[in-house]
């Protein structure tokens, strides 16, 4: 796997203690904030592809029902 450097911002006295910290220790906090991170962005794609999943879902669900383009443009036009 490949790294490559980012810069964040956080308090003062948490960079301080950031580089006070033994190399053993940086690399501890970096593997920490690498998984929060992955796991922040996995879960925003996780409900993306699980929002797709259910529209998808229903749009199935609804042509199995007879509903067509043509039928669903008329129910959305007969409100104006």
């Amino acid at each position: 796997m490949t790294k490559e450097e980012i810069t964040i911002k956080v308090p003062s006295e948490v960079a301080e203690a950031y580089r006070n910290a033994t190399e053993k220790e940086r690399e501890q906090i970096e593997a920490r904030i690498s998984v929060l991170l992955k796991s922040s962005m996995t879960s925003k794609q996780e409900r993306i592809a699980k929002l797709r999943q259910t529209m998808d879902e229903i749009g199935r669900r609804a042509a199995d029902r007879g509903l067509t383009a043509e039928i669903l443009e008329s129910i959305l036009n007969d409100d104006q």
